[in-house]
């Protein structure tokens, strides 16, 4: 029988624990700020900050102290709702038109972008399987274990993305319009292979593979077929009634649903959720933003800071051995050698400068949030050590980080080739279209 008094102790941790973390994830996202970064990198420091890489070299093991194994649980699902409304907003902000606008520059530089990482990522996971092949007395499969790894090579962080290009003043660029839309949709593909990955390594053999794929497919076609039309139903209902006080709550359970069937499917509950933002409807634009967005990202904002507290709980910088950090070396190499020449030299034969082409694959190199979310996933399931994943959290951070210094060299502000169209470069479904010389050439 459970003790009240322990579970309200335990309660009473966790509140104080989230506490803590809202405060350390402030003060160095603001830090991050002055010093012309993303709040995400502030954030994330902050979690590795709170883990074993620093809080927990100090006498009396303050890292379990403030964070003790009974309470991480419950961190962890605070933790997860607030991945779950954020993977919403990503689906909900895609926007297949865009696609179809730039539809040879954005499918060139997101087919790069994605496949020249995702191999260079198998050559890397070659070279260093053997020193993370046994995970928990488990053996992994080399199979599971360069997919993984290549897949996350793979990522750009579109939302972060979105405020770099903000705050470099590149939103309103062709430059800025086709690595976003390049990032959003390069995204979309990887969740895609990340979900495929995840079917393998949960899969009780081929049979529960094959059982896996034909549920997904089968859930895609409900979603498509019957939830799409009902939801679109639902929301001209709300919006002609004008009852949209309700509408975020309503959604809410319904992504929490939709990240349960997939959850019971055999891929990760975020994938639900992203499903779910992509079958939304998209009108009434102001009414949905108003009354379902705003809120949502709000929520989401509140409690993604425990999610990097949580994963920074699993990084241990201090623990990295010469060996660990030549194969950083390695992985970085790879990771950035990968978007440079795999954004950048599509974008150059669509008439883009060397110069341009370079800034195009500075910018899809950009991981932040995203890389987080698919090594937790690799984390949880027993795809990745914890020395490998305190390898990429590394990469995650410092590919990230080089992206907003690099900016001003390559894009000098006497050179900016700015739209005249305002645009907005939170969501892409505002991106301007392309203007300038090679108008013709980024349309596709």
């Amino acid at each position: 029988m459970t003790n009240p008094h322990a579970t309200e102790a335990l309660q009473a941790t966790a509140i104080a624990g989230i506490a803590g973390i809202l405060i350390a994830g402030t003060v160095l996202a603001h830090l991050a700020r002055r010093i012309r970064q993303p709040a995400v990198i502030g954030e994330i420091t902050a979690g590795i900050l709170l883990g074993p890489s620093l809080l927990g070299l100090f006498p009396g093991d303050l890292t379990h102290r403030l964070f003790p194994d009974e309470v991480r649980p419950l961190l962890s699902m605070v933790a997860q709702l607030g991945l779950l409304l954020f993977m919403f907003t990503v689906g909900w902000e895609l926007d297949w038109t865009t696609m179809r606008r730039r539809k040879r520059s954005v499918a060139g530089v997101t087919a790069g972008s994605i496949l020249t990482p995702l191999l260079l990522g198998f050559g890397v996971a070659a070279v260093i399987y053997h020193n993370h092949s046994q995970v928990n007395g488990e053996k992994v499969p080399f199979t599971s274990f360069a997919l993984y790894l290549g897949v996350s090579m793979s990522i750009t962080a579109f939302p972060v993305l979105a405020r770099i290009l903000k705050d470099n003043n590149l939103s309103r660029t062709k430059i800025g319009a086709l690595a976003l839309t390049s990032a959003a949709f390069g995204d979309a593909l990887a969740w895609c292979l990340l979900a495929g990955v995840v079917a393998i390594v949960t899969a009780s053999g081929p049979s529960g593979f094959t059982d896996t794929v034909w549920m997904s497919a089968g859930y895609g076609a409900v979603m498509v077929v019957v939830v799409r039309p009902l939801l679109a139903r639902s929301v001209a209902w709300v919006s002609k009634r004008g009852t949209g006080v309700y509408l975020a709550t309503l959604v809410t359970a319904g992504l929490l649903l939709s990240a349960y069937t997939t959850s019971k499917i055999g891929i990760h509950p975020i994938f639900g959720a992203f499903a779910f933002g992509l079958v939304m409807p998209r009108k009434p634009q102001a009414l949905l933003e108003e009354k379902m967005l705003r809120p949502l990202q709000h929520a989401g904002e509140l409690m993604l800071p425990v999610y990097f507290i949580v994963t920074g709980l699993s990084v241990d910088v201090a623990a990295m051995s010469v060996t660990a950090w030549g194969e950083l070396g390695l992985i970085l190499a790879a990771a950035v050698t990968g978007k440079l020449l795999g954004a950048g030299l599509p974008a150059k034969s669509f008439g883009l400068s060397w110069r341009e082409s370079t800034g195009v694959g500075v910018l899809m190199n950009t991981r932040g949030l995203t890389e987080l979310i698919i090594l937790g996933v690799g984390l949880s399931l027993g795809v990745l050590d914890d020395a490998l994943f305190t390898e990429m959290v590394l990469m995650a951070l410092i590919t990230t980080a080089m992206t907003g210094p690099l900016l001003p060299y390559l894009f000098p502000r006497t050179r900016m080739d700015l739209v005249a169209t305002p645009g907005h470069a939170g969501s892409i479904l505002r991106i301007p279209e392309p203007a300038g010389k090679n108008a013709t050439d980024l349309a596709g």
